[in-house]
C-alpha cells in the first residue's frame, strides 16, 4: 500500500458505515443499485468530437459499479457552444452512433447514464474550434472578469440556443440515455445568465434572481418537451464559479426558493448541486447544506457532491482542517438526515473506477487515490 493510499484509508476507516450509500434507490423514475453517481470530467479524448471505443471503454469501467454516470461536458449543436475539437459533441451522425456504444456499455453492466449538455458562452475564446468564425455568446458581453468579450446576446439568438439543447435531449433520447443533465454551473453560459457579474441585462433576462433563471427556465422547458414527461431533466447548479469561489447567486433561502421554482415549472426533476465542500451549511443562521436547502424547497431529487473520497479538499487553504473533512460521517448523516439522494464522485472514480466495490467490500487498502500528476485522467 502506498502512503498516500495509506492516508485515504485512514480518512475513511473510520466508525461510519457507509451501507446507506449502497442502498437501491427510485429517483425520477429511474431504479438505481446505489446512491453513487459519477460526476462530468472533461477529458478532452473524442477527436473531432466523436468518442472513441478507449472512451467507451472509461464510462465501462466505472459502470461496474455506480448506479449512475453523467458524462463529461458534450456541446449542442449551437455554433458558439465550444471552444475544443476533442470535446465529444452531442449531434452529428457520427458522434450520436459512438453515444449510442457508450450507453450500451453502461447498461450491460447495470448502471444508468445522462450526457451533460453544455455550452460555454463567454468561457470560449474567439476563433477556436470547432467552429472559429462564431462569436462569443454571453448574457452581457461580458466574462467573469468583467472584461467585454463579444456582444450580448439577442433574443432571438437565445431561442437558437434553447432549440440546441432540446435537439441534443431529444438525440440523448433516441440514443438510448436515461435522461439528460444541463450545465448550469461554473460559470458557463446558463450559469453566466444567473450571476450578476455576469448578467447586466435591463430585459426579462436580467435584473433580479427571477429574471436571471429565465433562460435556464426556457431551455429546461425546450428540453421537457423535446423528450416528453417522462425522461429524467437534472440541472446543475453552483453559487462559485470558476476562479471566483465566493460568488453567490442566491444571498438566502428565499431568493434560492426564487432560483428554484422556475426550473421546477419548466420541467426539471433532478438537481444536482455542485460545491467545493458539500457538508457546508449554505447560508447564516441553519446548518443545512445547499443541496438541503434545494431538496427542502423543491420535494425533488438532489444530487450533492464536493470533494468526496479524495485526500484533499477542491483547492484546499493551508488551515482548511483537512482530516475532519474527509471521513465518510458527515456524508452518510446528511444522507441518512435527507439532504440528499444521491452522491457524485469525480476525481476519486476518475482515479480509480473500482472506488465504489472497494468502499463496499472494505478493501479500502487497494483505493488508488487520486494523483494528477500520475495521470489519473487517463486511466
Amino acid at each position: 500500500m502506498t502512503t498516500a493510499g495509506s492516508a485515504l484509508s485512514a480518512t475513511l476507516l473510520d466508525d461510519t458505515d457507509p451501507s446507506p450509500l449502497f442502498k437501491p434507490v427510485d429517483v425520477d423514475g429511474l431504479h438505481l443499485r446505489n446512491r453513487l453517481v459519477m460526476a462530468p470530467m472533461t477529458r478532452q479524448f473524442s477527436p473531432g468530437g466523436v468518442p472513441t471505443e478507449d472512451v467507451v471503454a472509461y464510462y465501462r469501467r466505472r459502470a461496474s459499479s455506480l448506479g449512475l454516470l453523467i458524462t463529461e461536458g458534450t456541446y449542442v449543436d449551437h455554433p458558439s457552444a465550444g471552444a475544443s475539437d476533442p470535446v465529444p459533441r452531442f449531434y452529428g451522425a457520427d458522434a450520436l452512433a459512438a453515444w449510442r456504444r457508450v450507453a450500451g456499455a453502461v447498461h450491460a453492466e447495470g448502471a444508468a447514464i445522462f450526457p451533460q449538455l453544455w455550452h460555454l458562452g463567454a468561457q470560449r475564446k474567439p476563433g477556436t474550434p470547432p467552429f472559429p468564425n462564431a462569436p462569443v455568446i454571453s448574457p452581457s458581453g461580458l466574462d467573469a472578469a468583467g472584461r467585454v468579450v463579444g456582444e450580448p446576446a439577442s433574443a432571438r439568438g437565445l431561442a437558437d440556443i434553447a432549440a440546441s439543447f432540446a435537439r441534443a435531449a431529444a438525440n440523448a433520447r433516441a440514443a438510448g440515455f436515461d435522461g439528460v443533465e444541463l450545465h448550469g454551473a461554473h460559470g458557463y453560459l446558463l450559469d453566466q445568465f444567473h450571476w450578476p457579474a455576469t448578467n447586466r441585462r435591463d430585459d426579462v433576462y436580467g435584473g433580479d434572481v427571477c429574471g436571471r433563471v429565465r433562460f435556464s427556465a426556457e431551455v429546461a422547458a425546450a428540453v421537457r418537451a423535446a423528450v416528453g414527461p417522462d425522461f429524467p431533466v437534472a440541472f446543475r447548479f453552483s453559487q462559485w464559479k470558476g476562479g471566483h469561489y465566493d460568488a453567490r447567486i442566491a444571498e438566502t433561502p428565499d431568493e434560492l426558493a426564487a432560483f428554484l421554482t422556475p426550473l421546477v415549472n419548466a420541467g426539471v426533476s433532478l438537481f444536482h448541486v455542485s460545491t467545493r465542500r458539500y457538508w457546508l451549511p449554505a447560508f447564516g443562521g441553519s446548518d443545512r447544506t445547499l443541496a438541503g436547502w434545494t431538496k427542502y424547497l423543491t420535494g425533488l431529487p438532489v444530487i450533492a457532491i464536493g470533494s468526496v473520497g479524495v485526500s484533499a479538499p477542491f483547492f484546499a487553504s493551508p488551515d482548511e482542517d483537512v482530516q475532519r473533512t474527509l471521513t465518510l460521517a458527515p456524508l452518510v448523516g446528511l444522507l441518512r438526515r435527507g439532504e440528499f439522494d444521491l452522491v457524485a464522485l469525480g476525481r476519486a472514480v476518475l482515479a480509480d473506477p473500482e472506488w465504489a466495490s472497494k468502499l463496499a467490500d472494505a478493501r479500502l487498502g487497494e483505493i488508488r487515490p487520486y494523483d494528477k500528476s500520475a495521470g489519473s485522467v487517463l486511466y
